[in-house]
C-alpha cells in the first residue's frame, strides 16, 4: 500500500457531506484515511442526521460546515480581504464580466467567492497541503477560492449532471484544477472536446464500484409488495430522473394490458409531482412510491424486483444499475451518457431509445414475456461488475491514484501565501 511522509492534510469539500445518497464519498474519505492522508471534512450545508446510516453520523460530527457562521473568523476574512484581493481578482473578474452566465447565477458566483474566502479563513492555519472538490457545482467554485487563497492546489471529481446540466464557470475550475477525475470515458470525452484549455494529461478516469453481494444470501427487510412482476426504480424524486416518464409509461403498459407493479423508492421534490400524476392516471394500484428506505431495505427490494429501469436524463455511470446488476437483475436504461460503458444491450442489460414512451414500454413487455429466458444476461451483468466495477478494487484504485499526486505535489513549487499567516 502506497503510503506518502509527514500525513499530508487534504480539505475535501462538498456541497453536502456527509450525503444520504452518496455513501460512496464517505468510502473515499475512509480509503485516504487509511492510507495515511489526513482529510479535513467541508461541506456548504449541514446534513439532516436523521436521513444518515449510523457510520456517517460521525464523519457529520468531525465536517467544518458554513452554516456554523463564526464571528471571528467572518472578521479574520474581512481583515485580510484587502491583502487577498489580487490573488482571487482575476477570478472575480470571470464572475462578472466573462462567459455567458446569466445576471442571477453571476450573483450567486460572487457569494460563492465570498463564502470561498470565508473558508479559506476557517481552514487558515490548519496546514492544507491540497484541496479537493467533490462535484463540479458551487462547492467546487469555493475550493477554487480557497486554494488560491492558501496558495495550494487543488482538484475536482466530476460525475454527470455536474459536467453536463450546470456547468457553470466550469472553464475555469477545470483551468484550475491539477487534475480531474471523471466517472466515465464518455466525460472524459466531454471534458477534452468542449474545454480544450485542460490537456488530456490532467483528466482521468476513476469508475466507481458497488459491493457484489454473495449469491443466494438470505435477504430481509421488506415484505412481497406484489404478485404481479416488480418494475423497480430506485433515485431521488429529482426532474433530472424523470420519474415523470416513468409515471407515463406505466400508464402506457396499463392501457396495453400488461401485468406489472412499479415501486420507485426515494424522496424528493418530485414527490407532489408524482403523487398527482398517480392520481389522474389512477395508477395507485399500479405504482408506489416507497419514500426513502435504508441501504438493507434497498438491497432487499433489488432482491424482490424482476425489473430495474431508469429514466434519466443526464447520468455518469449510475450506481443503481451496478447495485442491481450485482444483484443478477435485469436492467433497463436509456442510451445516453456513460451507461453503454456498463448496460451493453441484450448482453449485460437492455437500452431504449432517451424519451421514446413507446420503446420503453415495448422493452418492458418483451423483458416480462422472457424473464425466465435471461439467465446469461443476469449473470453477464453481475460478472461485468465484478471485473469493471467493483467497489474494493476501484477504491484500492482511488487511493492510490490520489496519494501518487500528493507525492507529485511535493515536488512542484507550491505559491507561498503570506497573506493569511498574518494573522
Amino acid at each position: 500500500m502506497a503510503r506518502i511522509k509527514m500525513s499530508p492534510t487534504v480539505a475535501y469539500i462538498a456541497n453536502e457531506f456527509p450525503s444520504a445518497v452518496e455513501w460512496y464519498v464517505p468510502a473515499e474519505i475512509q480509503e485516504l484515511r487509511r492510507r495515511g492522508v489526513r482529510v479535513i471534512l467541508c461541506s456548504v450545508w449541514r446534513s439532516d442526521p436523521s436521513l444518515l446510516a449510523p457510520e456517517h453520523r460521525e464523519l457529520a460530527k468531525q465536517t467544518l460546515c458554513l452554516e456554523h457562521f463564526n464571528a471571528r473568523i467572518f472578521f479574520r476574512m474581512v481583515r485580510v480581504f484587502p491583502a487577498t484581493l489580487p490573488r482571487v481578482a482575476d477570478l472575480i473578474f470571470r464572475v462578472l464580466c466573462k462567459g455567458n452566465e446569466k445576471p442571477m447565477r453571476r450573483l450567486r458566483g460572487l457569494l460563492h467567492t465570498l463564502l470561498g474566502l470565508y473558508f479559506a479563513a476557517l481552514l487558515e492555519g490548519r496546514n492544507i497541503e491540497h484541496i479537493h472538490a467533490h462535484h463540479g457545482y458551487f462547492s467546487a467554485w469555493i475550493a477554487v477560492i480557497v486554494a488560491r487563497a492558501l496558495g495550494v492546489p487543488y482538484s475536482l471529481t466530476l460525475h454527470g449532471s455536474d459536467l453536463l446540466l450546470h456547468a457553470a464557470y466550469l472553464d475555469t475550475k477545470l483551468g484550475e484544477c491539477t487534475y480531474c477525475l471523471t466517472i466515465s470515458e464518455f466525460n472524459r470525452r466531454h471534458i477534452l472536446a468542449h474545454y480544450p484549455m485542460i490537456s488530456p494529461a490532467r483528466v482521468f478516469v476513476q469508475h466507481l464500484g458497488v459491493g457484489v453481494p454473495p449469491k443466494n444470501r438470505p435477504v430481509c427487510g421488506v415484505e412481497a409488495i406484489s404478485h404481479h412482476p416488480l418494475l423497480l426504480s430506485v433515485g431521488r424524486l429529482h426532474p433530472v430522473k424523470n420519474h415523470l416518464f416513468l409515471v407515463q409509461a406505466c400508464y402506457v403498459l396499463r392501457e396495453s394490458g400488461i401485468d406489472f407493479h412499479c415501486v420507485i423508492a426515494g424522496e424528493g421534490p418530485e414527490r407532489r409531482k408524482l403523487e398527482w400524476l398517480i392520481g389522474e392516471l389512477r395508477l395507485w394500484e399500479f405504482v408506489t412510491l416507497a419514500g426513502h428506505l435504508s441501504r438493507a431495505e434497498v438491497d432487499a427490494m433489488y432482491e424482490q424486483a424482476d425489473l430495474v429501469v431508469l429514466t434519466s436524463r443526464s447520468e455518469g455511470i449510475p450506481l443503481v444499475l451496478m447495485e442491481a446488476m450485482a444483484h443478477e437483475k435485469i436492467v433497463l436504461a436509456p442510451a445516453i451518457t456513460g451507461i453503454p460503458e456498463l448496460v451493453t444491450d441484450g448482453k449485460t442489460g437492455f437500452l431504449y431509445e432517451p424519451e421514446s414512451l413507446e420503446q420503453f414500454a415495448w422493452r418492458v413487455d418483451q423483458i416480462f414475456r422472457s424473464l425466465n429466458a435471461l439467465d446469461s444476461v443476469r449473470r453477464a451483468a453481475r460478472q461485468r461488475v465484478i471485473t469493471h466495477f467493483d467497489q474494493q478494487t476501484n477504491l484500492a484504485a482511488f487511493g492510490k491514484f490520489f496519494v501518487e499526486q500528493l507525492v507529485k505535489s511535493e515536488r512542484r513549487p507550491i505559491r507561498e501565501d503570506p497573506v493569511l499567516q498574518q494573522v
